[in-house]
C-alpha cells in the first residue's frame, strides 16, 4: 500500500472505531463510516471486502491501543500504580462512557449476541486486559488469587461505565473509580 492508502486506511479504521462506538456495529453502516472519514463509499470495498474486515481491523486498532497504554503504563515501577493508571484511564473518560458507553463493552455484547469470529476477537481484548491485570496483581503479592482479582476490577469498572450511559450519569464512574482505588490501596 502507498502512503495515501496507508492514510485513507487509517482514516477508515478511526472512522469505524467513533461510528460503531455512537451507533454500533449492526447499525453503522459502510456509508456512514465512508461519510465519517470524508472517503468514497467505492473506495471502503479497496480496503475491506465485508463489514466484518472493517469490523476486525476496528477491534485489532482498539487492541493496539490498549497495548500501547498498557506500555506506557508500565514505564510506573509499581505494579499498583500501574493498576491505578487503568483505573485512571476509566475515570477520565466518564463523560465519553456516560454518553455512549464502553466502545470496547459495548462492542463485545452486540457482537456476542451473534456469536462468530468477530465476537470471539472482541473478546480477545478483554482477555488480554485480564492478562495484563493478573499480572500486576500478581506482582502485589497479595494472599488473593490475582485472575479473581482482575476479573474483579475490569467487572466493577464495566459495571460503572454500563450504568453511566444507562443513566447518562459520569459521577457513577466516578464513585466507583474512587471505590477501586481505596480497595486497591487496602490489598
Amino acid at each position: 500500500m502507498t502512503r495515501t492508502d496507508t492514510g485513507k486506511r487509517t482514516r477508515l479504521v478511526q472512522a469505524a472505531v467513533k461510528v460503531v462506538h455512537e451507533q454500533g456495529f449492526h447499525r453503522t453502516t459502510l456509508a456512514d463510516i465512508a461519510r465519517e472519514a470524508e472517503v468514497p463509499l467505492g473506495n471502503v470495498y479497496y480496503y475491506f471486502k465485508t463489514k466484518d474486515d472493517l469490523g476486525q481491523a476496528l477491534i485489532e486498532q482498539q487492541a493496539s491501543h490498549q497495548a500501547d497504554l498498557q506500555r506506557h503504563w508500565e514505564t510506573h515501577a509499581d505494579p499498583r500504580a500501574e493498576i491505578d493508571s487503568f483505573i485512571t484511564m476509566t475515570l477520565d473518560n466518564r463523560d465519553s462512557l456516560a454518553r455512549s458507553g464502553c466502545p470496547m463493552g459495548t462492542l463485545c455484547a452486540e457482537l456476542g449476541k451473534h456469536g462468530g469470529p468477530l465476537a470471539h476477537s472482541a473478546s480477545d481484548v478483554f482477555a488480554g486486559i485480564l492478562d495484563w491485570l493478573t499480572e500486576r496483581f500478581g506482582a502485589l503479592e497479595t494472599n488473593q488469587e490475582p485472575r479473581q482479582l482482575a476479573v474483579h476490577l475490569l467487572s466493577a469498572l464495566q459495571g460503572a461505565s454500563l450504568l453511566a450511559h444507562s443513566f447518562g450519569d459520569p459521577a457513577i464512574v466516578e464513585g466507583e473509580a474512587q471505590r477501586l482505588r481505596r480497595w486497591l490501596v487496602a490489598l
